[in-house]
């Protein structure tokens, strides 16, 4: 009795114990956690991961403030095994012989760096994708170091990681800035953004470089994004407190060599980068929410009589690709109607554009967008009046692209060809927003210069579009001559007056037809640049 007495009070004293060593409920357990995540957290040398596994790879996902990214991350090129051909001026190695097998990086473009600061400034929706960065350690460049074996093995990784639980999915990398150093192994640009966002902040102003991080002489001034994009001090100072996501790895694994372990970061590097297609332009247009003319193309596309999907015909519009295959039926392409867009919105709506090139330019107001998806609307209403697009009620458009001499023959029509197109749509934009022509007296002249043939055969001599448009020598279209296709048709408009414009235009015809000091006329025939003349205005 006494030691069945003595059992249940042992039984009693261990089940009082648990209680007061666990929990008894979810909100107790969640306070416990809380306080310790809370301790462990407070340790400025460790960053709280989870251990992910793939390849045969360690790897520990956690994330650090943008701060801590520009502070404590360097650029891979940085790393000791490449010091002998870095230069710390550009951020880059200098490729010799002796480097080639030990880049790991393509080359820095410093270009870019005033474009990634405004978008992280300036773009409040803005998202950077997580990092991937090496953990090094001083012994890795040591050969004699104690954690280097006889066979020249690694005893231990560079990284070092302590569980939080059973089974080391979750835990706290040291991360210590006294033994560890960090390189961006992807995402070198990103890094070189956040850096640039630092300075920006701290100083006012950010100098601009070209590719190779030669200075420029224009900045970055810090007031002139606030007043264009109505940001405050405030906002920016809480954005280097941001977090990003970021995942380790270790430079050196239990067990590898320097060879082995130099080449397995290079092929994750290789790997990470084959395996992240880029979007097409056509699918960046698709997605684009910020540039207007992106916007309006998108909207044409799906609504326009013209091009929008109807189940008695087929598809009008590629999508995706920048370019359309001579026997394609469709009519243009989105990348090229987001060309139009710009083309011939922008000498009405500049400021859709963005500040300077590589920057992302600010979403227009909706009523502005209403406003400008009805202009061009009109331009598609006047084009689908033109009798080469009339003929698409009962003709498919690869007979009217295709060249002659093409299999199927063709008509070598330009209005079906997306560099002419959008030569087309900028001098119309010129026209009508800039000189004030009018759009109805446009197109009476245009229906009557493609009645009589003018957009169409243009690989024959008798073409105003050969050697312009269409390049006789390699036999097929030439995107070069687009800036020229547009001044002939302002021309043939009567939009140009200027007699030394008129002079100037006139020779470069005449250059355009000349291959090997042979300049063919309208007749075909051999002549003298001085006997090419400009056809009469329409």
């Amino acid at each position: 009795m006494f030691l069945k007495t003595n059992r249940m009070n042992s039984k009693s004293s261990r089940t009082s114990n648990n209680s007061q060593q666990y929990p008894e409920n979810d909100t107790q357990s969640q306070k416990v956690l809380s306080q310790l995540l809370d301790t462990y957290l407070s340790k400025q040398d460790h960053i709280l991961v989870q251990q992910t596994r793939m390849g045969g790879v360690d790897a520990y996902v956690g994330s650090v403030t943008l701060e801590w990214f520009a502070n404590r991350v360097k650029f891979a090129s940085a790393l000791p095994l490449l010091q002998k051909n870095y230069n710390p001026e550009t951020d880059n190695i200098e490729i010799d012989a002796k480097s080639i097998d030990e880049v790991q990086q393509r080359p820095l473009d410093w270009s870019r760096q005033a474009a990634l600061v405004q978008y992280l400034a300036a773009r409040k929706n803005h998202k950077f994708p997580p990092v991937l960065v090496v953990i090094n350690q001083p012994w890795v460049d040591n050969a004699k170091a104690d954690e280097w074996d006889d066979q020249g093995c690694a005893k231990k990784a560079t990284t070092d990681f302590i569980p939080l639980d059973q089974n080391n999915n979750v835990g706290l990398l040291n991360v210590s800035e006294e033994n560890i150093s960090i390189y961006a192994l992807d995402g070198q640009h990103r890094l070189m953004g956040v850096q640039g966002l630092l300075e920006l902040i701290k100083f006012g102003k950010l100098r601009r470089y070209k590719k190779d991080k030669t200075a420029t002489e224009t900045l970055l001034i810090l007031s002139d994004l606030m007043d264009s994009y109505q940001i405050n001090d405030e906002y920016l100072q809480n954005l280097t407190q941001e977090k990003i996501g970021i995942e380790f790895i270790c430079a050196v694994n239990t067990g590898e060599t320097y060879t082995e372990a130099k080449k397995r970061i290079r092929s994750i590097f290789v790997h990470v980068n084959l395996m992240a297609t880029p979007l097409t332009k056509g699918q960046l247009t698709q997605l684009n929410e910020d540039d207007g003319f992106a916007i309006v193309a998108r909207k044409i596309a799906v609504t326009h009589p013209l091009l929008q999907v109807n189940n008695k015909r087929k598809q009008r519009v590629n999508w995706n690709s920048a370019t359309v295959a001579t026997n394609s039926t469709v009519l243009t392409t989105l990348q090229a109607l987001q060309d139009m867009s710009e083309k011939y919105l922008g000498q009405k709506y500049p400021h859709w554009k963005p500040l300077e090139k590589g920057l992302i330019p600010k979403r227009p107001e909706n009523e502005e967008l209403q406003e400008g998806i009805q202009d061009f609307t009109e331009l598609f209403d006047s084009l689908a009046t033109l009798p080469s697009y009339k003929i698409l009620e009962h003709e498919d458009t690869p007979v009217l692209r295709r060249f002659s001499f093409e299999k199927g023959g063709g008509e070598g029509n330009m209005l079906f060809r997306p560099v002419s197109q959008v030569a087309l749509a900028q001098a119309l934009g010129i026209l009508v927003f800039k000189q004030g022509l009018s759009l109805d007296a446009i197109f009476q002249k245009l229906r009557k210069f493609d009645r009589q043939g003018g957009f169409s055969e243009m690989e024959f001599p008798h073409s105003l579009w050969y050697g312009v448009l269409y390049d006789p020598n390699k036999k097929r279209l030439q995107v070069s001559g687009k800036d020229l296709a547009v001044k002939l048709l302002i021309y043939i408009l009567g939009g140009m007056k200027d007699q030394m414009e008129i002079a100037a235009l006139r020779k470069a015809l005449a250059n355009a037809r000349t291959t090997e000091n042979n300049t063919i006329g309208f007749d075909g025939k051999l002549v003298t640049p001085q006997d090419v003349g400009l056809p009469e205005v329409l």
